[in-house]
Order: structure tokens, then C-alpha cells, then sequence
């Protein structure tokens, strides 16, 4: 088994919204999510935490063992696993201490632990949640940098914007014709640059 890291999403460059959401597939191709550990749930500190966490205003229970908060609603219909996901995110363990955050990450919504994206598939675009994974549903008994074993895992996630995967495998398409075009000087049948058909059209972003 490859090794688990500590980091869940890995953020992507800046440039056009194209770029970005191509990025992201390859992101999700790659497989650079957090890897799911299958371990039998077992009463740990962090499990009496999430019983008293289970009992405070707000906090939502999931049958999974999952907890969440909605801090900021959103609006607009939720990501499914078969979407690809980009939000900002910041994690955290009981103690407080950080162990991951970063801002416009990407990832595969099925790519992740199954507690992250059971989490993801109940917010809404602009919405803003905090997260508690059990550790049957993140790390298990794995140590990980920065994670202790059992360990109940923190987030504050601000979903930003998802697509499908077929939309950004569309819009690679359509990124990967327009570049064709540019080298050949414009569309199929097109005069050349300077011979009176104007400039080729230029990339988003560019």
C-alpha cells in the first residue's frame, strides 16, 4: 500500500477558470487525495469527544458517526462523488493543533477519507462548514505526520465552486482544440495570420 500523508487536497496554480478546472481533473486522475484506511470503529477519547460534541446547538449527526455545523449555508445543489470539488479548507485535531490547511484546494469528491466526502456531499456552493471525522472514517489506527493514531480530525471547509468530471473533461476538449487552432494559425479552412482573417481567437486567461 502507498504511504498516507497528512495532506488531503494539494492546491493548484492560478491562471483561467479553464486551466483551473483542467487542473483539477488531473488532480483527481492522479489520485492525490487522502487514501480511506478501513478500521473498526473502537472507543477512544476522540469518541467521547464526538458523543458530547453530538449533544451541542447545531451540531448534526450523521448515521456514519459524521458531525457537521453549517456556519454558512449556500445555496444551490450539493457535490456528488462523482464531482471534483475546489474550496479552501483548514484542519485541525481536539487539541487545536493544525496539521493541514490550505486555500483554493482541489480534489475528487470520491478521492478523499469517506468522512471528508460524506461532509462535502452536504454543502452548498459558498457555503461554509465545520467537520468532525471519526477515525473509522479517516486514518484509523495509522499514524500519520502531525496525526496521532485515533485521531478525530477537525475542519473548517468553505466550499468555493464543483463541477462534474464529464464538464471538465469537456472543457479540456475544448482547451485542447483551441491550442490546435492557435499553432495552425486559426480554424480549419481559416486564412493564416495577416492574409485578412484577423487574429486567431486568444486561450481564456491569456
Amino acid at each position: 500500500m502507498s504511504e498516507v500523508t497528512a495532506v488531503p487536497i494539494r492546491p493548484i496554480a492560478k491562471g483561467s477558470v479553464t486551466k483551473l478546472w483542467i487542473g483539477l481533473a488531473i488532480l483527481a486522475a492522479l489520485s492525490l487525495g487522502l487514501v480511506y484506511i478501513g478500521q473498526k470503529p473502537i472507543w477512544t477519547p476522540g469518541r467521547s469527544m464526538l458523543y458530547a460534541n453530538g449533544k451541542k446547538p447545531g451540531v448534526i449527526t450523521l448515521p456514519s458517526g459524521v458531525q457537521y455545523q453549517v456556519i454558512a449555508e449556500g445555496a444551490g445543489p450539493s457535490p456528488t462523488k462523482e464531482d471534483v470539488a475546489l474550496f479552501d479548507y483548514r484542519g485541525t485535531l481536539t487539541d487545536g493543533t493544525v496539521f493541514d490547511q490550505q486555500q483554493s484546494a482541489a480534489m475528487a469528491v470520491d478521492g478523499v477519507v469517506p468522512g471528508f466526502t460524506e461532509g462535502l456531499t452536504h454543502m452548498k456552493k459558498g457555503g461554509s462548514y465545520k467537520l468532525w471525522i471519526p477515525p473509522a472514517l479517516a486514518y484509523g489506527d495509522k499514524a500519520n505526520p502531525g496525526i496521532p493514531p485515533h485521531s478525530v480530525l477537525q475542519f473548517d471547509i468553505t466550499l468555493r465552486d464543483f463541477k462534474s468530471k464529464e464538464e471538465i473533461a469537456r472543457m479540456q476538449q475544448q482547451m485542447q482544440m483551441m491550442q490546435q487552432m492557435q499553432g495552425q494559425g486559426g480554424a480549419p479552412g481559416a486564412p493564416p495570420h495577416g492574409a485578412g482573417g484577423g487574429e486567431a481567437p486568444p486561450l481564456p486567461g491569456m
